[in-house]
């Protein structure tokens, strides 16, 4: 009978073991003063990755793995799996390894949820693994009783990552197999589907989307509806971005300043400012209170249309409401006015502007300047009036602008 190796301390082993080039006489070396010494769980957590970073030693690392005291921690088996991966090799190495750890092997180990959901994200955020990444759920769900809520992670997860590299095909596809799995998506699932059809301007099947969300009893996400608005207002479909703004009520969902504003904003692009005027009273019956981004687009709106009695009325509307306009839009105004030839009007604007303490830009007073000079009927009493509002706001006018 071979006598017993001498007892050396873990400290000890570990030294040696990770001093050893060559990891499978490092195994030798845990396995020959195994009898006497118990290594420490780093000793064997080192070992183990070696063992696994070439394909010939990783039979030894998951005997090795086996062995372990206790079950290995997600943090030792995320890397251990993603050593194997790098073995250059078709993704068959990687998904056997796994199974034999975790499905059909001698004594699987238990499946952290962290660790599949560290596994699937890491996978799918390269191109090159996201094949692998598609077997291993369908290896999991198929083979593992899994929770309901772990599955419906790790499919939304795919769904992302496959929406975001543009392949709306494999998302729906991810969509429809929970379906198969009896697993209800939830508003995560259907946000992320609708943001990737409306990229890739299937609006119709996003906002048949939404449509099932409502029949399936999911509550309703806003994002959701802010993106299919948007991609509508950009497809130029004004109509149903509206009919869709005045569904949302019905649903369950009480529309706010985003979605009233992204409607606003697509049809003062498509030169229909007026129908946005009638969504600004529409704000007001549902108790949404416009901002100044609101009027902003809306009075620029309206001047691009020529519509500059209404673009006056909606300023005074929003400065009522103690809202600031900014510069330029106070130009976009007194700029129109001056160009019908509504000097007086333009003049007011100016006085109003430098009553709150806004400092016009230089082509505000080169427009008025012009057109008084035009007028020379008016010339003093228009003169007067913005010297009166001039006296009134002379703090805040800066001599660089009145030159």
């Amino acid at each position: 009978m071979l006598p017993s190796p001498p007892a050396i301390s873990p400290a000890r082993l570990h030294k040696l073991v990770t001093s050893q080039q060559d990891p499978l006489l490092a195994l030798e070396l845990v396995t020959v003063t195994s009898p006497t010494t118990k290594p420490h769980p780093a000793t064997l957590h080192s070992l183990l990755l070696r063992l696994a970073r070439r394909r010939d030693h990783l039979p030894h690392a998951l005997a090795l793995l086996r062995r372990l005291p206790s079950p290995p921690s997600p943090r030792l088996l995320l890397p251990l799996l993603l050593a194997v991966l790098r073995h250059r090799r078709p993704p068959d190495l990687f998904l056997s390894t796994f199974n034999s750890i975790f499905v059909s092997g001698p004594s699987p180990l238990p499946l952290h949820p962290q660790l599949l959901l560290r596994l699937l994200g890491t996978l799918s955020s390269t191109p090159s693994h996201f094949p692998s990444a598609l077997h291993l759920l369908r290896l999991v769900s198929s083979r593992l009783p899994l929770p309901e809520p772990l599955v419906l992670a790790s499919h939304n997860l795919l769904i992302d990552a496959a929406a975001r590299s543009g392949h709306v095909a494999v998302s729906l596809s991810l969509f429809h197999r929970l379906r198969s799995l009896h697993v209800s998506p939830d508003a995560d699932t259907y946000r992320i589907l609708t943001q990737s059809l409306c990229r890739k301007a299937q609006v119709s099947t996003a906002a048949t989307l939404l449509d099932e969300m409502l029949h399936r009893g999911i509550p309703a996400d806003p994002l959701a509806y802010t993106t299919v608005l948007n991609a509508l207002c950009r497809k130029k479909q004004l109509r149903e971005a509206y009919r869709l703004l005045c569904l949302m009520r019905g649903r369950g969902v009480s529309p706010d300043i985003v979605h009233y504003n992204t409607v606003i904003v697509g049809m003062c692009r498509e030169g229909r400012p007026l129908d946005a005027c009638k969504i600004i009273g529409d704000m007001a019956e549902s108790g949404c209170t416009p901002n100044a981004a609101t009027y902003t687009t809306l009075v620029n709106g309206l001047c691009v249309s020529g519509l500059y009695d209404k673009a006056r009325y909606y300023l005074e509307d929003m400065v009522g409401k103690g809202l600031v306009p900014h510069f330029s839009v106070f130009h976009s105004v007194i700029k129109g006015c001056c160009a019908v030839g509504k000097v007086e009007e333009a003049a007011q604007i100016m006085s109003r502007m430098l009553d709150l303490g806004v400092v016009p830009h230089f082509e505000s007073w080169s427009s008025v300047i012009r057109s008084i000079c035009n007028e020379e009927d008016n010339i003093e009493a228009i003169l007067l009036q913005m010297l009166t509002g001039t006296r009134h706001g002379s703090n805040t006018v800066s001599s660089r602008t009145l030159k």
